[in-house]
């Protein structure tokens, strides 16, 4: 990846700490490796400790099902021909990734990694960046960054206690207390915090008491870019090119709320409008609701798998309508990383997010995107119906410019190498 218009700093060393990592294609992995290639491509001696991937399948991933139960060694060469050095280590991976089973995973490797890092002890590293979540990771970091001496960088992705706690997703008071206690701790340690979102970050400054650098998910605008040939990409995928497509492409887990999908599908077939939804991707919920569309006998909705990298700009360019969605309680705790490919390939969205969130705010002061109230379908549904109606043209536009002009990879890894890790 071409570094353009920067100094490349002395050889330092970091290590990555984190739960996901190449070459899973989704979520935190995908911006994992595209961070360390930046940065080794800029001039840093980079390690990272990771698992063997598995997201968003939940199952680990061909050719490494066979290496799982022990820890493994690459050397990863980047295009620029730099290197980056990969240790693999074992976890348990639930089929069904929630309570207990989600705890087990994050505990096993947590362990793993433990051992891991005695392992390292005696390598110097200047700095070591965690990614949350899973929260266990960044106690871990925060611990060695005092053999090493190193600054340690933590990143936040995604809010794991809140969520937990607005969710419901923990029954126990005690160990919500105790993960609250062990995120304090952390957030004390942190040199240097990181996230996703202004809205994010005002939370974690009312958290820590310190200083939060806004380090938002980026996207390739040279990869991912608007086409106009619609009529024929909804061909070449198997649709119908006069019918509109509605589309969700992402991750199919409990944040996202999907089961409006299918009822909104069912409202259109039963009052003959004609749409083709569609639900791309991989999840832990996606075989309920295939299961549902079954039940509704739902015509006008498909199920597709993740798309391969080389087919994703065409495919988003497809869509007439994308669905960014998720529920109300966690709007101010994430940001859908989704949201940057639709906004890199002009895409219209329709982001469910609520008068007062982060992202609500985001999207309306730009004018990128249309926003319908969360966990509302009868909203949803009638904003789709009129979507499809009106030409939102400069929507389209706006929010191609936003993703090139705030969204471009180099941008903001030189504003996150320049600011947090070497600051002058």
């Amino acid at each position: 990846m071409p570094i353009e218009n920067v100094k490349a700093p002395m050889k330092k060393n970091i290590l990555l700490i984190s739960g996901n990592y190449f070459p899973e294609p989704t979520g935190i992995g995908k911006y994992n490796n595209e961070m360390m290639i930046w940065l080794a491509d800029y001039g840093f001696n980079c390690t990272v400790i990771s698992t063997y991937p598995y997201y968003p399948y939940w199952q680990v991933q061909p050719p490494y099902t066979k290496k799982r139960k022990w820890f493994s060694k690459e050397i990863f060469t980047t295009p620029a021909g730099n290197k980056i050095t990969i240790y693999r280590c074992p976890h348990y991976v639930p089929l069904n990734p929630k309570g207990k089973n989600r705890i087990f995973l994050d505990l096993s490797f947590f362990s793993s990694v433990s051992l891991k890092l005695i392992q390292l002890t005696g390598k110097k590293f200047d700095y070591i960046i965690n990614v949350t979540p899973p929260l266990s990771l960044g106690l871990l970091a925060a611990l060695y960054k005092k053999v090493c001496q190193a600054k340690f960088l933590y990143h936040i992705q995604d809010m794991q206690v809140d969520v937990a706690n607005d969710l419901k997703m923990i029954s126990s008071m005690r160990f919500l207390s105790l993960l609250f206690k062990i995120e304090k701790y952390i957030l004390k340690e942190a040199d240097k915090i990181s996230t996703i979102s202004p809205d994010m970050v005002e939370r974690i400054k009312f958290k820590s008491g310190k200083p939060a650098y806004l380090f938002p998910n980026w996207v390739n605008t040279k990869l991912f870019f608007p086409l106009l040939n619609k009529k024929s990409l909804k061909v070449a995928f198997g649709f119908k090119p006069d019918i509109p497509i509605v589309l969700y492409s992402g991750s199919i887990g409990e944040k996202q709320g999907l089961d409006a999908v299918l009822e909104i599908a069912d409202n259109f077939q039963q009052t003959n409008i004609e749409v083709q939804f569609i639900i791309c991707g991989s999840g832990p919920y996606k075989n309920i609701l295939e299961k549902l569309a079954l039940e509704k006998q739902l015509t006008n909705l498909s199920f597709l798998p993740l798309q391969p990298a080389e087919k994703l700009n065409d495919f988003l360019n497809m869509a007439d309508v994308h669905l960014v969605m998720q529920k109300a309680n966690v709007a101010h705790h994430v940001m859908p990383s989704k949201l940057t490919t639709i906004l890199s390939v002009g895409g219209l969205a329709i982001i469910t997010a609520n008068v007062g969130s982060g992202l609500y705010k985001m999207v309306t002061d730009s004018n990128i995107g249309l926003i319908s109230p969360a966990e509302n379908v009868a909203a949803l549904s009638e904003l789709i119906e009129l979507v499809l109606k009106k030409d939102y043209t400069n929507i389209c536009i706006n929010a191609r410019k936003y993703a090139e002009e705030f969204l471009a990879i180099d941008k903001i890894m030189t504003r996150y190498t320049e600011e947090v890790i070497n600051p002058t």
